[in-house]
This record gives C-alpha cells, sequence and structure tokens, in this order.
C-alpha cells in the first residue's frame, strides 16, 4: 500500500495541499488495505494516520502496519482526535472529500478545530476546505494486486450465471430466479453480492434498472439477469439476457444488434480513447439501425472497490463546454461494455461484460456464454 499513499501525497503536493482527510470506505481501503466498517484516515507529507475504535485495534495493526492508530472512543470521538492531530503536526490547512462529508459531520469537526483554538492549545484554527476527486483517479488504473481478486469474482461471477440459466423454467418469478442466481454466488465463494440482482422479465425489462417481483419468467420473451460477484472487496458486473422457449423475430433482431454493438465497442478500444468515442463506437451503430433513442445509458462504468465507479464510457453532451476535456480512458482501467434497447411494453436487451484497457486492445475478462 505504501506506493499508494506516495502517488497521493505527490497528487497532493501538485494542489498544495497540506492534509487530507479520508472518510470513503473504498478510499480508506484502497490506501490503507484496512477491511474494516468504519474508519477515518488523515495523511500528509510525512504523517498516516487511521483513527478507529477498540474494536480494530489487532485488525489495523494486520492489514495497515503504514499507519499510526489513533483510537476512537466515548471520551475521544473523531472530531477531538483530529483536532490534537492538527495541534500535533502543525496544520493549517486540511482538505476533506466533499462527496463522503455531511453537513452534520463538517458542522462538528468545525467546532472541534475551533475549541482547541479557544482554549489556546493552537495558535490558529485550521481550516477546512473541500477537495473532489483526489483518491479516484488513482484508483482508475489497477495494479497487479487488485487485479487477481477481480479476476476471481469475475469467475465466480461466470460460473453462477452458467449453473443457474439451465435450471430456470417458465413458471418461476423473477424473485425466486435473483434468489437462485444469489445463492450460486455463494456457493462457489463470493463474499456476497456486488449489487442487487436484477431479473426483470416480459416488460419490465423494458426498466434498465427493474426489481425483482413476483413476475413470472414466462415463455419467448426478454429476460435480463444483471448480477455480479464481491470478493475481496472487489467486484463483478455481469449482464446477460435470455429468454425461455423459442424467442420470436423481434428478439432475434434486438438481440443481434445489442451483441454487435458490444463487439463494436470492445474490438475499437485502444490506449488513448476517451470515453465520448468508445461510447460512440456502440451507440452509432444502435442508432443507425433506428433504435438510438432506446440506449438511454453510458456504454459502461468502472468496477473495482465501487461497482459505480471511474472511468466512464458516456455519450458525448450535445453542448459540451470549451473547458470540458474528453475524458481518456487510462490504460490499466477495468470497465463494463453494456449496450442496450428498452422498448416499454417489450421489455429489453443489455449484454454487459468487464474489459481491461491494456496498450493496444480491451482484454475481455468475463466468459460467461452469450446468445448466438
Amino acid at each position: 500500500m505504501h506506493w499508494r499513499i506516495e502517488r497521493l501525497r505527490s497528487h497532493m503536493h501538485d494542489q498544495s495541499i497540506e492534509a487530507l482527510l479520508i472518510t470513503s470506505a473504498a478510499n480508506r481501503r484502497y490506501l490503507s488495505g484496512f477491511t474494516g466498517s468504519a474508519g477515518t484516515l488523515l495523511i500528509t507529507d510525512t504523517a498516516a494516520l487511521i483513527f478507529t475504535d477498540s474494536r480494530y485495534r489487532v485488525q489495523v495493526a494486520r492489514e495497515s502496519p503504514a499507519f499510526e492508530l489513533r483510537e476512537i472512543g466515548s471520551d475521544a470521538p473523531l472530531p477531538h482526535l483530529l483536532s490534537v492531530a492538527a495541534q500535533e503536526l502543525g496544520l493549517q490547512r486540511i482538505a476533506f472529500e466533499a462527496e463522503h462529508v455531511s453537513v452534520a459531520q463538517h458542522t462538528r469537526l468545525v467546532d472541534a478545530l475551533h475549541k482547541h483554538t479557544d482554549a489556546g492549545t493552537h495558535p490558529a484554527t485550521p481550516t477546512l476546505e473541500p477537495v473532489e476527486q483526489m483518491v479516484e483517479p488513482l484508483r482508475e488504473v489497477k495494479d497487479a494486486d487488485e487485479i487477481a481478486p477481480r479476476r476471481h469474482a469475475v469467475a465466480i461471477t461466470d460460473a453462477a450465471i452458467t449453473a443457474v440459466i439451465p435450471q430456470l423454467q417458465p413458471e418461476m418469478t423473477e424473485r425466486q430466479a435473483a434468489w437462485m442466481v444469489e445463492v450460486a454466488l455463494r456457493e462457489r465463494g463470493a463474499d456476497g453480492v456486488a449489487f442487487p440482482i436484477i431479473v426483470a422479465a416480459g416488460p419490465n425489462a423494458a426498466l434498465p434498472h427493474a426489481r425483482p417481483g413476483d413476475t413470472p419468467l414466462g415463455t419467448g420473451r426478454p429476460i435480463i439477469i444483471d448480477m455480479g460477484a464481491s470478493y475481496a472487496g472487489y467486484h463483478a458486473d455481469l449482464t446477460r439476457t435470455i429468454t425461455l422457449g423459442k424467442p420470436d423475430a423481434r428478439f432475434r433482431e434486438m438481440y443481434t444488434l445489442v451483441l454487435e454493438a458490444q463487439q463494436r465497442a470492445i474490438a475499437g478500444l485502444h490506449a488513448g480513447i476517451t470515453g465520448f468515442a468508445a461510447d460512440a463506437l456502440a451507440r452509432d451503430h444502435i442508432t443507425a439501425a433506428g433504435y438510438g433513442d432506446a440506449f438511454g445509458h453510458g456504454l459502461g462504468h468502472g468496477v473495482g472497490l465501487d461497482i459505480h465507479e471511474g472511468p466512464r464510457l458516456r455519450r458525448k453532451p450535445a453542448n459540451p463546454s470549451d473547458e470540458e476535456d474528453p475524458p481518456v480512458l487510462p490504460v490499466g482501467s477495468v470497465f463494463s461494455v453494456e449496450p442496450g434497447i428498452y422498448l416499454e411494453g417489450w421489455g429489453g436487451v443489455r449484454i454487459e461484460d468487464l474489459v481491461w484497457l491494456h496498450a493496444d486492445h480491451g482484454e475481455l475478462l468475463s466468459r460467461a456464454p452469450k446468445l448466438r
């Protein structure tokens, strides 16, 4: 983990950030290796502190040897400990993750810093300054330690969906099918599900994020199954669209179109391509066939410690600002490629796989079979 901290420190130096408070669970785990459910990091150019409670005393020693533990207790809450650390380190400016700190948390931190100043224990009150996207861009490029658990999460997911699909019956409900998928993931070694499983049959498949209900799977109509395993903190994300019984001509048309769009996008990936351009590889094919309005979401998103993270593969804005730089997909990033078509009253088709971007191509990580 040490080199990750050094990369962050370099990033902080470039932006003249004296100290950074990390409250995001995923960023905390990425930087420290700490897998507990509660904890906050404070990183400066010379210090790396972790604030958590006594439940994790041994765990911090095992998982985060590069960090100094400051133990939270009833008489030593986080705001107090942070103000003490700020005094010890002589901090004047502390940056915090604006996207992960509530107004109430911010108020408590400010009050504690002011109390130390008012008590004469600190020459001047350190300021809290909001920052965004300090750690997340570093996480977009996956290192060797991240690829192995990622591959395993994908392998569990592939095995689970391959086992479940032959067991599905038309009279089963979406809810029953979703439970079968979750059991299959657990039985094959998943720590849990990466996100709530989607099983959407018939007209429900026109809802990209439908919730499984009591609708029977039925015959001859689209069934979207979106699922993924969580393993060692990392996530997989896979979607397959199937039909039980003989598919009709419309299903074959929609499925072939979405599959071709996905294949074009994966084949066109390369170093230096932007998220806009990658999205267009699939979107232009679907639009040319007359279904552009039926593909409403972006082509994909990064997948890692969070199920949705950077980079983003999305449609280019109709009127992008002059200041907006095209988002280049970094070599080493892992992201989904998931074109879809959704038609109200009929259903939808989505096909999703994870891809690891190399300098000259995108490596397909997902191996679960698709309809042909």
